[in-house]
């Protein structure tokens, strides 16, 4: 079943964007990918990015100290913290007043996709670095970009004030593209964290078992994307991101980008005969 033939199952129960494409940017697939979704737990991605743009310059270090808290300053200007119950990565938790390196608070945000890591790092990074990135990004057969990081995760004031992080399909395609062509130890350094992703319910969830996947994901109300760069051990790697805001169970959102996945995978050798 081709990818069109996918979406056609599930036409009218919300939005679904796909961009399918090698790691030189060039796509051979979209659907919708330009338009934006709100970008759940795929932003940390460009927040990994800025940290580590700012590790190279000097600026922060991965083995620095940093205080677990939950009280941060909001974008719109208040004070907000993570609520726990909707995190599912408990280790930063279980740290609370303790000092942790920067860079195991990288782990956490990526691996485990922890929420109050991720406000944690970005933090030291700023959200303008991260936005930086991710508009740096942005592939050249794109028009004028809606991917957005404007704030922390749960800042919940800001998000009433119509300030929110917005990730299009083809935006997190950009900087899956950035990440898999970034030479020497920053680049090793995201790619092998992308690869430690314990989440694995989407894109790695029907290729064959061993398959690298270095992928990003995300989820909240209504919501689940993933994105990343499978890299076959007979063909090319390839990029897919698939990002689904609908109304579809969380079981079948997930089972649609696995579907889809695994559509881009028997077609690795001859990528564009995807349909």
């Amino acid at each position: 079943m081709g990818i069109a033939e996918l979406l056609s199952q599930v036409d009218g129960s919300g939005e679904f964007g796909v961009w399918l494409g090698r790691l030189d940017g060039v796509p051979v697939f979209v659907h919708e990918a330009e338009r934006p979704h709100y970008s759940a737990s795929t932003m940390k991605l460009p927040v990994a990015m800025a940290m580590m743009r700012k590790v190279e310059a000097g600026e922060l270090a991965l083995d620095q100290p940093v205080t677990v808290h939950n009280d941060f300053a909001s974008a719109a200007g208040s004070r907000f913290g993570v609520n726990p119950d909707e995190d599912e990565a408990p280790a930063t938790w279980s740290r609370m007043g303790e000092q942790v390196p920067l860079g195991w608070l990288a782990t956490e945000m990526i691996t485990r996709s922890s929420n109050l890591a991720t406000d944690l790092v970005l933090e030291q990074v700023g959200a303008g670095a991260a936005h930086a990135i991710l508009a740096e990004s942005t592939l050249k057969s794109s028009p004028e970009p809606a991917s957005k990081i404007q704030r922390g995760i749960d800042d919940s004031a800001a998000q009433r004030a119509g300030i929110s992080n917005l990730m299009s399909p083809a935006g997190l395609a950009g900087v899956l593209v950035a990440v898999g062509n970034q030479e020497g130890a920053s680049g090793d350094y995201l790619r092998d964290l992308l690869a430690g992703n314990q989440w694995n319910g989407e894109i790695p969830a029907k290729l064959p078992a061993g398959t690298r996947v270095e992928h990003k994901n995300g989820w909240d109300t209504r919501i689940r994307h993933d994105g990343g760069i499978v890299r076959p051990a007979d063909a090319d790697p390839f990029v897919l991101v698939v990002c689904t805001t609908s109304d579809l169970p969380d079981s079948e959102a997930q089972q649609l980008i696995a579907s889809i996945a695994l559509e881009a995978w028997n077609h690795r050798h001859d990528l564009g005969a995807v349909r």
